[in-house]
């Protein structure tokens, strides 16, 4: 891990199961606050065809993302359904020292190590209305195959068994809209308090 505090900026903590919608309320948000900066994860999972490198993750090789490892280039990191994904230290550093609010949208995994390096993020967890809703979230977007969308939604419990224990903030994206106005909220009242 880093010595790395944020002297200047706060960090955000987004997490919740995969197919609740965390990357479209991320980006949402941005919409809303200009200064907010979300820190793009670099991940060793192949890109799909909707998604674009640097833009939704880096994607890279895991001989690269071994050596960034070793290097301690990574704020956090955790191995996720098989693959490696991690939050590059740098540009996060770089943007709390201007002063900005870094959401870093990572799992559970990740935001526990991350939690160690920034004792004071604010910690917001997204929900599904339930499960049935998050088992469609995951089958509509065409991701991953049946057997690895089923993993995902068993990953789910153990997510939401953590939320309960880490998280203060438990936003649940029934309403797109109510629910990045939910996190705005969160995040201007936190920041007032800095």
């Amino acid at each position: 891990m880093t010595e790395t505090k944020s002297e200047k900026g706060r960090v955000v903590i987004v997490s919740g199961p995969s197919g609740v919608g965390k990357s479209t309320i991320c980006k949402e948000i941005l919409r809303k606050l200009d200064y907010v900066y979300l820190s793009i994860s670099v991940t060793t999972r192949p890109k799909s065809e909707e998604e674009i490198d640097g833009q939704d993750y880096w994607f890279i090789s895991e001989e690269d993302f071994r050596e960034r490892i070793d290097k301690g280039l990574l704020l956090e990191y955790a191995e996720v359904f098989g693959h490696l994904y991690g939050t590059p230290k740098d540009k996060v550093d770089e943007e709390l020292q201007a002063g900005k609010v870094v959401i870093l949208e990572i799992d559970v995994q990740g935001a526990i190590k991350a939690r160690v390096v920034f004792p004071d993020a604010v910690m917001i967890f997204i929900f599904a209305p339930s499960k049935k809703d998050l088992a469609e979230r995951l089958n509509n977007r065409g991701r991953e195959a049946g057997e690895i969308a089923e993993e995902r939604l068993n990953g789910a419990n153990a997510e939401i068994a953590a939320a309960w224990q880490y998280y203060k903030h438990m936003v649940i994206n029934e309403d797109l809209q109510q629910a990045v106005n939910e996190c705005v909220q969160i995040i201007e009242k936190t920041r007032a308090k800095t």
